[in-house]
């Protein structure tokens, strides 16, 4: 029986899918596996038996990747789960943003009480409130991973010149991207060409302040940005100066910042990304089926910390290597295995930076004197048996 602890409410269409073999909730102990949405684990003690942890969404920032990392914890994320979610809302930006719907629904809220004069102020006050259609006009997609290849695509489709930046496109996600998106090679390119900015990357030290007071000068003017992937890729007095100086006509923002509040020009949306039914079900379903497959098979899929490995299960015996990816590991595992008098009859290995992760179908009498001389060399992070 597998324990699973929740530290949030996690949609019923994604806990129904454990099945039997798999006890859950949110004070269990000694979990095997958690469950995590956007509950804070970063002063939280890992329990010793815990061995994965999968969020219900596609950011991990409240989890302690480094830590886990260390002790052999998988975390997994959702990619994907929530892309339908974010690209409706950021599509709604684009049109907010270029007519100015808000400040003009707000404006209109002051003719209250002007009785029989509201259909004259209207007609003279609604000019302020002008602006342009989205179609023929250009925007940039930077990032092209699952949210931002929708965003591509459904921005094509509204009639718009989409540029799309993205040096880390993988092939899988190439297949889905329209071929009509031209293809920019610099960040340069996006900036000089796109009426529109969207930026769609991760949060890393390469990416922060991503959108800062350099990149804005080479836009274009008036240029109108969009961010729902992270609220640091935006440097945020850079944006300030850059909407009052006229540079910058909106900013539309999923992660609001008491600096960004009440300025003109900004909308403020507070974190809706992926605040739909329909995308908490998908990322609970995906996060609950990644950790199933790991802890009934050992193959990991969508880690943020562990290398993606899959292998067919062809023998009784899996066992499952955690090992820092140092030289001449896997000719100790080979070596340990045949002096015990077990098997190897199938293996497979990936790294991931500085970790790597071994799977081994064997056969042959699995003992514990083997398994103790494994787990006590250095290399060995975490080992796992699997019957």
């Amino acid at each position: 029986m597998y324990r699973i602890k929740t530290l949030n409410n996690i949609a019923e269409t994604g806990l129904t899918r454990f099945g039997q073999n798999y006890e859950y909730s949110s004070d269990m102990e000694n979990p095997q596996g958690i469950l995590v949405r956007s509950a804070s684990m970063h002063e939280m003690e890992l329990p010793e038996e815990l061995l994965a942890i999968a969020r219900a969404g596609a950011g991990v920032n409240n989890i302690p990747v480094d830590k886990c990392s260390e002790q052999g914890i998988v975390v997994f994320n959702t990619p994907g789960a929530n892309a339908n979610a974010v690209k409706e809302l950021v599509i709604s930006a684009l049109f907010l943003t270029s007519r100015r719907m808000l400040p003009a629904l707000e404006w209109v809220k002051t003719l209250k009480g002007k009785g029989s004069e509201v259909s004259k102020l209207v007609e003279k006050g609604k000019s302020q409130f002008a602006g342009p259609e989205i179609k023929g006009k250009s925007l940039g997609v930077i990032g092209l991973g699952a949210i931002g290849i929708q965003v591509a695509n459904a921005a094509k489709n509204l009639g718009m010149e989409v540029y799309g930046y993205d040096p880390y496109l993988s092939v899988d996600a190439a297949w889905g991207l329209s071929r009509w998106v031209h293809h920019a090679r610099t960040l340069d390119e996006v900036f000089a060409n796109c009426d529109y900015l969207t930026v769609h990357v991760p949060l890393t030290p390469d990416t922060k302040y991503l959108i800062n007071e350099e990149s804005i000068q080479k836009m274009k003017d008036e240029v109108r940005i969009l961010n729902f992937a992270r609220g640091e890729l935006v440097e945020t007095a850079a944006m300030i100066a850059g909407l009052k100086s006229g540079k910058i006509s909106a900013y539309a923002t999923d992660f609001p910042t008491d600096e960004l509040i009440g300025v003109d020009g900004v909308l403020a949306i507070p974190h809706l990304g992926a605040s739909t039914p329909e995308s908490e079900e998908n990322c609970a379903r995906m996060a609950v089926d990644e950790l199933k497959e790991f802890l009934e098979t050992g193959n990991i899929r969508n880690s943020v910390n562990m290398p993606s490995i899959s292998m067919p299960r062809a023998h009784a015996v899996r066992i499952c290597i955690f090992h820092r990816n140092v030289p001449n590991t896997i000719s100790l595992f080979s070596g340990v295995m045949a002096g015990s008098g077990i098997n190897i009859e199938n293996m497979q290995s990936k790294s991931k930076k500085g970790y790597a992760y071994t799977i081994l179908d064997v056969t042959g009498e699995v003992d514990d004197a083997a398994l103790s001389t494994l787990q006590q060399r250095e290399e060995i992070i975490r080992l796992r048996v699997i019957r």
